[in-house]
């Protein structure tokens, strides 16, 4: 390659970003054209092969007219075969063995037309035309390809990666990443020996041994898992044995995720420790879930939390006839407006956007009725344990006087569902965030028993992985920035679930409430946090640095318990309150409640708290209406 071309194609986005926003038809029509071209050279090329010389035109004599027929068989042919429609960004087999069929019937097409005219050129042109004609459609595509790839790769940085697993996720993957400008796939990995120094997609297939030496020698940055049928525990194992590597560790998602409709090229994500949190994840079914929200308004409020916005996503695939997003966050209702507008409007789904807290409560039962809201999903409120514990009358307002309100405004609308979002935390909590949920965990059981029309319910979970403020995202930027990784205490304790399984879990709360429901769902044994800390650090390829490891890469620091943090949390108040449900893994609790006068009253001295901004008005409240508090106060 010359050197002004070689500099020419150190990326170029510009005239990258033109071809690629060219039309479908004019594409099209740049193939057809140049396949047409090709046609015509793949025959004198033919020609002057089979008769030893550049100039067979003064031989062809009657043959020439083979040249006027077979661009007209070429046209419906090329049409029948696609031969336009062949993608440049999945040129693989099924794309080669079309233009190959393509080039053996236009070969044919030669032999029958030289017979039926009676040509007097040699029976071995044909043949020669038909493999010019594979050779250079597929010769013209595979350039094509490289030149696109070089002008969509600036001159900046691309990571080079491995991909383990050269099956057809790992074919696609690599398909998917060859369209990107900051990713570089350069080899495959697989454990099928028979596959080792195989080519596949223009990619040679190693042993996963070497990964150390590429990574030593900088040939790779990173290594991604395409291996989305391989079981959970051997999946595990991998990812064990692959966060020992220098590199950074990337999966592509399980193919129940796939069938759900996720993009491989979408959905690759980090490994985060949810990977190795000890227990399967809860696949709730969607289309029992379906039921109870087809052809309804559903209101999620908290619409732009972590959880607020992933039931609204999920709700997509409940056909819902309305989505009502309240959130007093701006920033947090735009983007989950941007994401559900663009998705929504295809589904048949009208998305509504309304900023407004619900501690307003001519503003929650305004937009209820208007809306004519069905389903109410209560995921508004304020969870952050520290911020919570200083800033007490605020967490109280909006976590029981805004249930409270919002509670009260479907109870009174009769609108026939309510679900609130609550927390292991409000069991015999040690803090004000805990205590106040549990305050409305209360709220809502005393609703239940004057709201014949609307079925109130409760879904308790523990730490959501991903969600804002959870200790995953935290570790996530403590080892970006380098480290230490802040743990408070070596013996705590937490139950973890994912975001798409706590959602999930509060639309099926929704869809088997009777009334007054507390659900939880069987979330395993709890993990020490600092075993989730070591793993973390483990998969971004460093080693913990501690008494026994001196020369490891990053530390964890142990930085004492924050006010009203317990060692361990629990989700039921009274275990023998459990009740099984229609899942295996969904549980319903029928636990202690105060009387209707003792809920007023909480109520009447809360509002006078909260009026007053009276702090230990407040503390008197908790202790005295929630259960076991007094006792966990005082943390070890």
């Amino acid at each position: 390659m010359s050197p002004l071309l070689r500099s020419s194609l150190k990326g170029n986005p510009i005239v990258y970003d033109f071809l690629m926003g060219l039309s479908r038809s004019t594409k099209r029509a740049i193939f057809f054209i140049s396949d047409f071209i090709l046609l015509q050279a793949s025959l004198y090329a033919a020609f002057s092969l089979r008769l030893g010389t550049v100039t067979p035109a003064l031989y062809l004599k009657e043959s020439w007219i083979l040249f006027v027929l077979l661009p007209l068989v070429y046209i419906p042919l090329a049409l029948a075969f696609r031969m336009p429609s062949i993608k440049l960004g999945a040129f693989e087999d099924s794309a080669v063995l079309r233009i190959g069929l393509f080039a053996v019937v236009l070969s044919l097409a030669a032999m029958f037309l030289s017979y039926l005219l009676k040509l007097e050129a040699p029976i071995s042109v044909p043949l020669i035309f038909g493999s010019a004609v594979f050779a250079g459609s597929t010769g013209t595509r595979v350039l094509a390809q490289f030149l696109i790839q070089k002008l969509n790769f600036g001159g900046g940085h691309s990571v080079p990666i491995a991909v383990y697993g050269a099956g057809a996720a790992g074919i696609q993957l690599v398909s998917a990443l060859r369209r990107s400008r900051e990713i570089n796939p350069v080899v495959f990995v697989d454990d099928n020996s028979t596959m080792h120094g195989l080519l596949v997609a223009g990619l040679k297939v190693q042993n996963p041994n070497v990964l150390s030496e590429l990574a030593v020698q900088g040939k790779i940055e990173r290594v991604i898992m395409a291996i989305p049928s391989v079981p959970n525990q051997r999946r595990r194992d991998l990812l064990k044995k692959l966060s020992t590597l220098p590199l950074k560790v990337q999966a592509l998602p399980s193919y129940v995720d796939l069938l759900a409709g996720k993009r491989i090229d979408d959905d690759l994500r980090t490994v985060s420790a949810n990977e190795l949190l000890g227990r399967e994840k809860v696949y709730l079914s969607s289309i029992e879930i379906a039921k109870s929200y087809t052809r309804r308004v559903v209101m999620v409020t908290g619409a732009g939390g972590s959880i607020g916005s992933e039931l609204c996503r999920q709700l997509l695939n409940c056909s819902p006839t309305k989505i009502v997003l309240f959130e007093q966050s701006e920033i947090g209702l735009y983007e989950i407006d941007q994401i559900l507008s663009h998705i929504a409007p295809a589904a048949g789904i009208e998305v509504v956007a309304i900023l407004g807290s619900v501690t307003n409560k001519l503003r929650v039962r305004e937009v209820m009725k208007s809306e004519g809201v069905d389903v109410v999903l209560h995921a508004a409120a304020y969870k952050h344990v520290p911020l919570v514990e200083s800033n007490e009358i605020e967490g109280a307002r909006n976590n029981v006087l805004g249930t409270l309100i919002v509670a009260e405004a479907a109870v009174k609308l009769g609108i026939e569902r309510f679900i609130l979002i609550s927390t292991d935390k409000a069991v015999r909590p040690s803090n004000i965030m805990g205590a106040t949920k549990r305050m409305a965990e209360l709220v809502v059981q005393d609703l239940q028993t004057r709201a014949p029309q609307t079925k109130l319910s409760m879904v308790r979970f523990g730490n959501v992985l991903g969600s804002s403020g959870s200790v995953i995202p935290l570790f996530q930027k403590q080892i970006a920035a380098g480290g230490p990784l802040t743990v408070t205490h070596p013996d705590v304790t937490r139950f973890f679930m994912t975001i798409p399984e706590a959602a999930r879990l509060v639309l099926l709360a929704g869809a088997h409430s009777k009334g007054g429901d507390m659900f939880v769902l069987d979330m395993g044994k709890p993990m020490k946090i600092i075993d989730v800390a070591r793993r973390m650090i483990e998969l971004s390829g460093r080693r913990v640095k501690d008494a026994g490891n001196p020369d490891g890469d990053m530390e964890i620091s142990i930085t004492g318990l924050r006010p009203g943090e317990k060692l361990y949390e629990e989700l039921l108040i009274d275990s023998n309150s459990l009740r099984t449900t229609s899942h295996d893994k969904i549980m319903r609790a029928k636990e202690g409640k105060l009387s209707q006068i003792e809920v007023a009253l909480m109520m009447q001295e809360l509002n006078a708290a909260l009026l007053a901004c009276d702090q230990a008005a407040l503390r008197r409240i908790v202790v005295s209406r929630v259960e076991g508090y007094l006792e966990q106060k005082v943390v070890a």
